[in-house]
């Protein structure tokens, strides 16, 4: 940690000046990019109103600017009328949904992250193997709900901790699998499956890393930049996993942090007596949105602002088929 930089004394016409270090990478991967891309598209080739079943990410700022085209964001099925078209939230759904879709003849649009499609389609594989799945994830989320509704009900367990792993009393413990919500804590992930592993010997998991690439990355991204830092300011939603775990990943390294929607959030006590201020964002956050808290800190305090890049990303996922631009 640095030691505290004060800033000048009150009647100071000056205040000292913060340097800010701005992690890369950070906001937008490109499970997000598509699923916005894809309600755009809908909305030129169908024309408003396109209605979309959840948030399409977790951001309020790209919720609205979405709604101002003619998106409407509606929580279920049931609210979506005949003959409009309707966007799965990249999240993913339950299969009883897009069934639903079908059964009402209405025009949906999938944009489930691939990613997530993939944690998808291996659910599938185990549980036609015979195995029960032992599922890593947050009880509640929209992805993990998704993920649970691909598979009869009781075909998986969700664990949420070390704790919940004691706690499991599978039926045949020589038949398990896990797999993991896309969002998680790297750190915190890697020691329930050790648990898994170490109770249940047998336990076999996916050959890749269910964590996304771009939630690995961000987490990394902050540990670069944490230990330099005299605080860190996230910028995400409150009901973003991925960006909840960013804070998570600088507190656990004696660094205080703040979850930040918009520049307005920053509260200008957070930037007195430091010397060096961290800003990182999650993955459904537009850049637009950083450069907007990098001002409103810059307008408490003269800034000097330093990028500190530790992976690059170039992932490009494809569109749904009939939606390419024209």
């Amino acid at each position: 940690m640095n030691a505290p930089h004060p800033m000048t004394h009150p009647g100071s016409s000056e205040a000292a000046e913060l340097k800010v270090l701005i992690a890369a990478p950070r906001g937008f991967c490109a499970g997000v990019d598509r699923a916005i891309r894809i309600v755009e598209l809908a909305l030129q080739k169908y024309g408003a109103p396109v209605y979309v079943r959840h948030e399409i990410v977790h951001n309020r700022y790209v919720v609205d600017t979405l709604k101002a085209q003619g998106a409407i964001f509606v929580e279920s099925l049931d609210q979506v009328p005949d003959g409009v078209p309707v966007v799965f939230s990249a999240h993913g759904v339950p299969k009883a949904v897009p069934a639903k879709a079908e059964m009402r003849g209405l025009d949906y649009i999938d944009a489930t992250c691939p990613l997530v499609s993939k944690v998808h389609r291996q659910a599938e594989r185990v549980y036609d193997a015979g195995r029960h799945i032992v599922f890593v994830g947050h009880a509640g989320h929209p992805e993990v709900v998704g993920t649970l509704g691909q598979l009869p009900e009781g075909a998986m367990t969700l664990v949420e901790s070390v704790d919940d792993v004691a706690a499991l009393s599978p039926a045949d413990p020589e038949m398990l699998s896990f797999l993991t919500q896309t969002t998680l804590s790297v750190d915190d992930t890697r020691d329930i499956i050790a648990a898994l592993q170490h109770r249940f010997p047998a336990i076999t998991g996916p050959r890749g890393e269910d964590i996304c690439y771009a939630t690995s990355n961000r987490q990394d991204a902050v540990k670069a930049i944490a230990g330099q830092c005299d605080r860190m300011i996230v910028i995400g939603a409150p009901n973003s996993s991925n960006s909840l775990r960013l804070v998570e990943v600088a507190e656990r390294l004696g660094t205080p942090a703040h979850l930040v929607q918009r520049g307005t959030d920053i509260d200008p006590t957070w930037l007195t007596d430091i010397g060096t201020l961290g800003i990182t964002a999650g993955a459904s956050a537009p850049e637009k949105l950083v450069r907007e808290v990098i001002d409103a800190v810059a307008s408490v305090r003269p800034i000097v602002e330093d990028v500190v890049v530790t992976a690059e990303e170039n992932m490009v996922f494809k569109l749904p088929r009939g939606l390419e631009p024209a």
